[in-house]
């Protein structure tokens, strides 16, 4: 890939995570708390994505887009440690509001998560 497409893919994708967060604040409001935290997610991951397009690097699992953000990123010092715990957090939350029936969001939840979603869309709109 070359570098002008891999920088046009991330802003592409930075400027997806913004809508997706956009779009989780709106569903918030409306008190649709599981929809909210899943498209704040899918902002994070966006996010995630974004960065490693810099690094040519894609995946279509989401531990491996993680993972390799964590290798590149965090443990290097590139991004706060915290953003690991924001990452980590959000993955869990969705997975348990999208997948375990008896899941109960809080409104609490979603509105850290979409803080943190912001968070990360500031630091590595920085960095692109």
């Amino acid at each position: 890939m070359s570098e002008n497409r891999e920088k046009a893919l991330a802003h592409y994708r930075i400027e997806r995570a913004q809508e997706l967060i956009e779009v989780s604040e709106r569903l918030l409001e409306e008190g649709y708390l599981k929809d909210s935290i899943n498209r704040s997610y899918y902002a994070i991951f966006d996010t995630l994505r974004a960065q490693l397009a810099l690094e040519g690097f894609d995946s279509k699992k989401h531990s491996g887009i993680i993972a390799e953000f964590q290798k590149l990123y965090i443990k290097t010092g590139v991004y706060p440690k915290e953003f690991s715990d924001y990452i980590k957090s959000a993955f869990e939350i969705r997975s348990r509001s999208d997948y375990d029936d008896m899941y109960i969001a809080t409104r609490i939840e979603a509105e850290t998560q979409i803080e943190h979603a912001k968070a990360l869309v500031a630091a590595i709109e920085i960095h692109l």
